[in-house]
């Protein structure tokens, strides 16, 4: 099956939209795991707010999660869907956090500029019609030994972890979703996860796009094996000159 991209998947969110954040929270872990991916940018907290962009943050449950480990921090949080970020803003924010209604490949044309400390893009990659231009963004946007955290549904390879995500799926998130009309969008985020990178090549698409110290970490629960946080940095500028 093709999965969505561009303007119909951010229809597809505006529509889901309503009943995006009862699905997730439905999933065990989910707002957990976010902030545990959070804590592994490894920013230190205290002191003036580290600038921070969230890239794809939909209803802003990755921007809460930054806001919650990173008090004080300069959150800005974009996404393509204007329905996704109405329901974001819904909630009360800290004046630190601001939300951007733009496709992560038109940044710059809606005003967001680095440089950055870190960059979260949580649910996004396997998303991107072109992921390898959404890493080589967050790159440039991002200070010499600025952070990366990937969090991300990315399967570990083996037939077991692949099993249980189609089960799932199939047996119970779809089902559910059809209900409430987000038949489609569900069965993308489905299958683009079985045509995605597994966390392997995706730490690797990673390196390709320029970033060192690059991890991948596991997440606990019914999810492991297949969501996993890929950690990075982006080089010191002398780092990059010398690889030339």
């Amino acid at each position: 099956m093709p999965v969505l991209r561009d303007a119909d998947l951010a229809a597809a969110f505006d529509h889901a939209a309503r009943g995006y954040d009862t699905l997730a929270a439905a999933n065990p872990g989910y707002h957990a795991h976010l902030r545990r991916s959070a804590r592994r940018l490894g920013l230190t907290r205290g002191g003036p707010g580290p600038r921070v962009l969230d890239l794809g943050c939909g209803t802003g449950a990755s921007t809460a999660a930054l806001a919650a480990v990173l008090p004080g921090a300069d959150i800005t949080a974009v996404d393509a869907s204007a329905g996704m970020l109405r329901r974001a803003a819904r909630r009360p924010w800290p004046r630190s956090v601001r939300f951007v209604h733009a496709p992560v490949e038109r940044l710059a044309e809606a005003g967001v500029r680095g440089p950055f400390d870190a960059v979260f893009a949580a649910y996004l990659l396997r998303n991107a019609a072109a992921p390898d231009a959404v890493l080589a963004s967050a790159w440039r946007l991002l200070v010499p030994h600025g952070r990366l955290a990937v969090h991300e549904y990315a399967l570990s390879g083996r037939a077991a972890h692949r099993a249980v995500w189609n089960a799932v799926c199939g047996g119970l998130v779809l089902p559910v979703a059809t209900l409430l009309g987000d038949g489609p969008l569900y069965r993308h985020l489905w299958h683009s996860v079985v045509a995605f990178d597994t966390a392997g090549q995706l730490a690797e698409r990673v390196r390709r796009a320029g970033f060192e110290r690059v991890r991948v970490l596991p997440l606990p629960g019914w999810q492991t094996g297949i969501t996993h946080t890929v950690v990075a940095r982006r080089p010191s500028a002398a780092t990059k000159e010398a690889g030339r």
